[in-house]
């Protein structure tokens, strides 16, 4: 099911609330071993949604969002409000007692009321303005997350409502047309004639008077129709004055019912739109993109206990085996001939690999699995001007895993210069992350003498 970009940030939000109480070690191991899985598997970064699944924190298919649960309410609220108070307002605004016509032009004044209130609140939602947002607030009914999607949020909820109104306005305009027998007129206190008047009703009604010429009143309607409040004076065809109803309901359908459906879709773009743009800019997202992206360095500053002073003479002591398989960690020793020649002894044939750097994690399972089968020591060749990385923990704890406890590893980090060596700090530094690891036949090394 795809993620929509508010429920994506709404997730987002709470997965970076809860990584607030984590480590940053551990973040950015974890981290940066989804980034490595997520290119092998398609070459590319994951995304967030990708992100939060593997996690586990996303919500998507967990029914309605309680994040939205007051939002959801208020929605539901406008909605039936909106559709009674449209009953109500059309039944007031059509009350007819045989005495006095419905007059045409409050019903003008109320669409055009109504088109403004919906320009207003999209207007409103545009600059974000929350005149409302004190009441939220003090309520605590919008998450943090939420707090500045309100302005779309409430439009939404506004539309839904303003759109239920005219709906059901519109609906009880119709079945009043057919169940009664409506006079309608138009009176005006302004001194407006007949044709100034058909005049204006010509103009609203330019979006459908090429295809529907019915609903749009002629100047004999408009002037049969026209009425004063103390005058008792009888068109001469009452059953004509019935006939402004195809106009009036095409007003309400284009100037009220139209707009609130569109703006509809708009504030629902807009709260996309917005979503997208405050997960863009969210504290979280530069964060995790930067662990996605450096290689995790193990340097040991998340361990509770400091680790004891070592004999800075006795920093790798450990033996080289005299033969085994030989492995160039990202590249380190690999063009050095001089290097593999003192590092091969024995009978029989070293083999040669390649792991870690930019090869695949599929590469790395490959080296493990191809020096598995040769069962005799493994000399691992790293670059030891730079910190000990994640990545080759992992491949370190993978080595364990799969070839067994009883395997010798010689891990053995290079100087940037073929043949200098590293100082005894620098190999300190390597000998806590061999000390980290608690492999038995894990020994540092240092790298044997060439000769030129």
């Amino acid at each position: 099911m795809p993620y929509s970009p508010l429920r994506l940030l709404l997730d987002f939000d709470d997965q970076y609330q809860r990584d607030q109480r984590q480590s940053p070690d551990f973040l950015h191991r974890r981290d940066r071993q989804l980034a490595l899985q997520a290119q092998q598997r398609d070459g590319s970064t994951p995304l967030p949604e990708d992100w939060l699944r593997t996690l586990g924190a996303d919500r998507v298919g967990g029914g309605h969002d309680p994040r939205l649960r007051t939002w959801r309410r208020a929605r539901v609220l406008f909605v039936l409000g909106g559709a009674v108070l449209g009953v109500l307002t059309m039944l007031g605004l059509l009350y007819y007692d045989g005495s006095q016509r419905i007059n045409v032009t409050l019903l003008l004044g109320f669409a055009a009321l109504q088109l403004t209130l919906a320009v207003l609140t999209t207007v409103q939602a545009g600059i974000g303005w929350r005149p409302w947002g004190r009441l939220l607030d003090r309520a605590g009914a919008t998450p943090s997350a939420l707090h500045d999607l309100q302005p779309p949020l409430a439009a939404r909820v506004a539309h839904s409502g303003g759109l239920a109104f005219a709906i059901a306005a519109l609906l009880t305009l119709l079945v009043q047309v057919v169940v009664r027998d409506l006079a309608f007129g138009w009176s005006t206190t302004l001194q407006t004639s007949a044709p100034a008047y058909h005049e204006l009703t010509h103009a609203l009604a330019w979006p459908w008077r090429q295809w529907l010429p019915p609903a749009v009143p002629s100047l004999e309607l408009v002037e049969q129709s026209r009425f004063f409040r103390i005058s008792d004076q009888t068109p001469a065809d009452p059953a004509r004055l019935g006939a402004w109803w195809a106009f009036l309901a095409m007003v309400w359908l284009v100037y009220v019912v139209l707009p609130r459906l569109v703006f509809l879709a708009l504030s629902r773009a807009q709260l996309r739109w917005r979503a997208k743009r405050l997960l863009a800019r969210h504290p979280g997202m530069a964060a995790l993109r930067q662990r996605f992206e450096q290689p995790w360095l193990d340097t040991g500053a998340g361990n509770a206990t400091p680790a004891p002073e070592l004999d800075q003479g006795k920093a790798a002591d450990g033996v080289l085996p005299e033969s085994g398989t030989v492995i160039h960690w990202a590249g380190a020793g690999l063009a050095d001939d001089g290097l593999f020649s003192a590092l091969a002894g024995g009978e029989r044939a070293p083999l040669r690999l390649a792991a870690g750097g930019s090869a695949s994690l599929e590469h790395d399972r490959a080296v493990l699995e191809q020096a598995g089968q040769r069962r005799e020591p493994v000399l691992i060749l790293a670059q030891g001007w730079e910190p000990p990385t994640g990545e080759l923990a992992d491949f370190l704890d993978d080595a364990r895993q799969q070839w067994g406890e009883d395997t010798v590893i010689a891990l053995v980090p290079l100087a940037a210069d073929p043949g200098g060596a590293l100082s005894d700090a620098t190999l300190a530094q390597w000998r806590r992350f061999v000390d980290r690891r608690q492999h038995p036949h894990l020994r540092l090394c240092r790298a044997p003498e060439v000769s030129s």
